[in-house]
C-alpha cells in the first residue's frame, strides 16, 4: 500500500513524524453559546503580536466549535497545568458538552477551566483558510497567568517541564 502523499511531494506519515518533535502548549479554546460551553484541544496555537497583542488558532474545519466562532465572536485560551492531560484527551474528543467532567467557571462570559497555567481572553479579529483548518486570529482583551507549569505534549505524548 502506498503512504499518502500531499502535494509538495511530502508523505503525510513523515510530515506528522517530523511534526511531532515540535513541542507545543496543550490548549483548550472554549466559547459560550446560548449559555451552553463548548471547548476543544487545540494543537496549533501562538502568539502572533504585540502590538496589537494577536494570537492565532488553528481549527479543523469541520469543528463544531469553530462554526459557533463564526457567530460568537469570541473565544478563550486555556493552557492547561501539568496535571491535566485528562482534560486534554477529554476535549479532543467529538462530541457535546466535553466540560461535563473538567472543573471551570464563566468568567468574562467565557469558560475558564479552574487551575490552568494561563487564561486568554480573544475577540474573533479575522478566520482565514488553513488548508484543512482554518487560522482564528484573535485580539487578546484579557489574560491571566497561574502559578501552575504548563502541560507540553512532544512526541504524541503529554509531558511536563523539567529545569
Amino acid at each position: 500500500m502506498e503512504a499518502s502523499v500531499a502535494p509538495a511531494g511530502v508523505a503525510l506519515e513523515d510530515f506528522r513524524e517530523t511534526l511531532s518533535r515540535v513541542p507545543s502548549p496543550v490548549t483548550i479554546v472554549t466559547t459560550l453559546s446560548e449559555g451552553r460551553a463548548h471547548a476543544t484541544t487545540v494543537s496549533a496555537f501562538t502568539s502572533l503580536s504585540a502590538d496589537p497583542p494577536l494570537v492565532l488558532v488553528a481549527l479543523d474545519r469541520s469543528s463544531d466549535l469553530l462554526e459557533l466562532l463564526h457567530g460568537v465572536g469570541r473565544f478563550a485560551v486555556n493552557l492547561l497545568a501539568e496535571d491535566q492531560a485528562h482534560i486534554g484527551l477529554d476535549c479532543a474528543k467529538k462530541g457535546s458538552d466535553k466540560l461535563a467532567n473538567v472543573s471551570w467557571h464563566a468568567e468574562q462570559d467565557l469558560p475558564r477551566i479552574d487551575d490552568a497555567a494561563a487564561w486568554l481572553v480573544c475577540e474573533v479579529e479575522q478566520i482565514l483558510p488553513g488548508g484543512d483548518h482554518e487560522i482564528v486570529i484573535g485580539l487578546v482583551t484579557g489574560c491571566e497567568t497561574g502559578v501552575e507549569e504548563p502541560l507540553v505534549y512532544h512526541r504524541r505524548r503529554f509531558l511536563r517541564l523539567a529545569e
